[in-house]
């Protein structure tokens, strides 16, 4: 069997484990973190959706690429120690001031090969 190349397709997941493969190096705590703030026309768009009501879509999209972008940078720091997955996926994020928020990404590096 031919192990699993190192992240051609992000192997992540919040379990501790993958189904049909076993963890033959782990690599340790693997994160990715970004830094965001609305710009100040992004924040009267907020103020113009909020006054309405409904979904912000200005805050969600934000919060998306915050997302995604963290993710990216982990899994780029995992591929580098060496590792082809990530295990015990999670997020979370601190506003740092009004308006500027961490977005952190945050999991273990892991080598997996089939059984």
């Amino acid at each position: 069997m031919s192990p699993v190349h190192q992240f051609e397709t992000p192997y992540t997941t919040t379990a501790l484990e993958f189904p049909g493969y076993r963890i033959t190096r782990n690599f340790g705590v693997v994160r990715g973190i970004t830094v965001r703030s609305r710009s100040v026309i992004g924040q009267i768009g907020v103020k113009f959706q909020a006054f309405f009501g409904g979904n912000i879509t200005l805050l969600v999209n934000l919060c998306e690429q915050a997302r995604a972008d963290a993710f990216q940078i982990m899994v780029s720091h995992g591929s580098e120690l060496g590792g082809n997955a990530i295990i015990g996926l999670r997020y979370d994020a601190t506003e740092l001031m009004p308006g500027i928020t961490e977005v952190l990404c945050y999991g273990t590096a892991v080598f997996i090969e089939p059984i």
